[in-house]
């Protein structure tokens, strides 16, 4: 369960944190996307993408982990300290 949960972080935060930053830049900057750009908005939020692949795998692996001990807590309680 571990390995979908990295693995669907790796693939969904890269996604996302792509069209965020290239919505970003072009609601900031007015010379991206003209011709005079070649490119540097589009492979900034490509570089950005990438980069967020690693912190999407760690992510995707935490909360999996999170999932199974709280599974782990509900399934059998603490004993109590006073028996």
């Amino acid at each position: 369960m571990s390995v979908l949960f990295g693995l669907i972080g790796v693939i969904v935060l890269p996604i996302v944190v792509f069209f965020t930053v290239l919505i970003a830049a072009y609601a900031l900057d007015p010379r991206c996307g003209t011709p005079g750009d070649s490119g540097g908005c589009e492979m900034g939020a490509a570089v950005m993408g990438f980069a967020s692949a690693g912190p999407g795998l760690a992510i995707g692996v935490a909360l999996a982990l999170w999932r199974h001990y709280r599974q782990l807590r509900a399934a059998k309680p603490p004993a109590d300290a006073t028996e």
